[in-house]
């Protein structure tokens, strides 16, 4: 045995118990969504705008939104059925490794397919200048999407885990970040986050103003990461009414329904879930200043990497400690080219480093301070986009029991470690 394992063997883990948490659950049933998709995009407003022969791309970003895949098919089949010719453009500034091959893979994992939806995906880093913002700073998109007779911007709305404002994570920023690839992710990220309350609508509006956007698609989910809604905008509706949506998204969200915890135990993270591996609007960990939420945990452990991230683990730096096993599933140069873009380098940073699952969740407990020992408060989740089934610590469960939203599920139990320390 090791000295961090020796220094370790005594800290007492508490029995964990299964609950669930209640959420609203209105959602779009999967099979509805071709119909609504051809519906929004045949408002009159903006079906007039698609005349036959047309090139129309159709933005996909790097997130891990619900149903992308047949979103984005639904989009061109509808367009198709206009006589439109339809491609789509990976819109993400530097993810992907900041490459073109990288950002066509990020999709393709979300199963944004050529063969699957039907028309051809264009992927480059090369952008074009297109105008200038009201204050004179030039403002270039994505080449391909540049040369189209039309552009559809398809993307999620909701809090951004960095800044607030009107508009934070939706069609402004996909626009002024996504379709300005790893050149407009720089140029905006370069003051810091304290300024994206400016710039995103900046720059977005300059697009608006000098692209061929046709309309927005604006994608909101409920707290089971399901669409619930699916909202076609003109351009000048997505200036007026984002901001409305963002408000309706955020009241949508899960979230821990507790107000703290001593630990925060997290099995993985990734890009896919969150641009910051974990969403800080859970987690309560956030990379700048100039956001806030979620619940107060005074440690955080997470313990492995998503298979989706592609050794991605921006964000890795929110945690406290994490395993040997997320360290190793780690691609430098998948993670940095976040940090290097968006300037936000403590992201990155590495946290303790521990041999298996149980010694991450130990030495996160011993380090927390002024905590009731006999009683410790441990919060188990597997990503921050699983928010109904969690397991809370025997010291929680006459919080749990008093609150209506929440349900016990089952007996307290050990940690389930297997031989080697691990919960997986």
């Amino acid at each position: 045995m090791g000295m961090v394992a020796d220094l370790l063997r005594d800290v007492q883990l508490p029995k964990m118990v299964p609950i669930a948490q209640r959420f609203d659950r209105t959602h779009i049933e999967k099979e509805a969504i071709p119909a609504l998709v051809r519906e929004q995009l045949s408002r009159p407003e903006i079906a007039c705008s698609f005349k036959p022969g047309m090139e129309v791309a159709i933005t996909v970003g790097s997130r891990g939104i619900a149903n992308i895949a047949l979103i984005t098919k639904s989009i061109a089949d509808t367009l198709k059925s206009f006589g439109v010719t339809p491609f789509v453009v990976p819109a993400m500034g530097s993810h992907g490794g900041a490459t073109a091959e990288g950002q066509r893979g990020v999709i393709e994992a979300y199963g944004v397919t050529e063969d699957y939806i039907g028309c051809e995906i264009r992927s480059s880093m090369e952008t074009v200048q297109i105008g200038q913002t009201a204050n004179g700073r030039p403002v270039r998109i994505d080449k391909f999407a540049s040369e189209a007779d039309g552009i559809i911007v398809c993307g999620r709305v909701k809090p951004h885990t960095g800044y607030r404002g009107p508009y934070e994570s939706g069609i402004m920023k996909m626009m002024a970040i996504g379709l300005g690839k790893q050149y407009g992710a720089e140029i905006i990220h370069a003051d810091g986050f304290g300024h994206f309350k400016e710039y995103i609508p900046l720059y977005g509006n300059a697009i608006l103003d000098n692209a061929k956007v046709i309309c927005g698609l604006a994608l909101l989910e409920n707290a089971y990461d399901q669409t619930r809604q699916i909202v076609s905008l003109t351009p000048q509706e997505i200036r007026d009414k984002e901001p409305e949506l963002l408000m309706r998204a955020k009241s949508y969200m899960p979230r821990i329904l507790f107000d703290d915890c001593d630990v925060l135990v997290v099995d993985r993270m990734g890009k896919n879930i969150s641009g910051d591996g974990m969403d800080p609007n859970i987690s309560g960990r956030f990379p700048t200043p100039y956001a806030d939420g979620g619940i107060n945990a005074q440690r955080v452990a997470v313990l492995a990497l998503t298979e989706e991230s592609h050794g991605n683990a921006c964000g890795i730096g929110l945690a406290d400690c994490t395993t040997r096993r997320l360290f190793e599933q780690m691609e430098l140069e998948q993670t940095y080219p976040n940090a290097i873009t968006n300037t936000v380098v403590g992201e990155m940073k590495i946290p303790m480093i521990m041999e298996n699952d149980r010694l991450a969740v130990q030495v996160a407990l011993k380090s927390c301070n002024e905590i009731d020992r006999a009683r410790p408060r441990i919060i188990h989740i597997h990503t921050t986009l699983e928010m109904e089934r969690i397991e809370i610590s025997e010291g929680m469960l006459e919080e749990a029991a008093a609150n209506p939203d929440i349900e016990i599920l089952g007996e307290a139990a050990p940690f389930p470690f297997d031989e080697n320390g691990n919960l997986f």
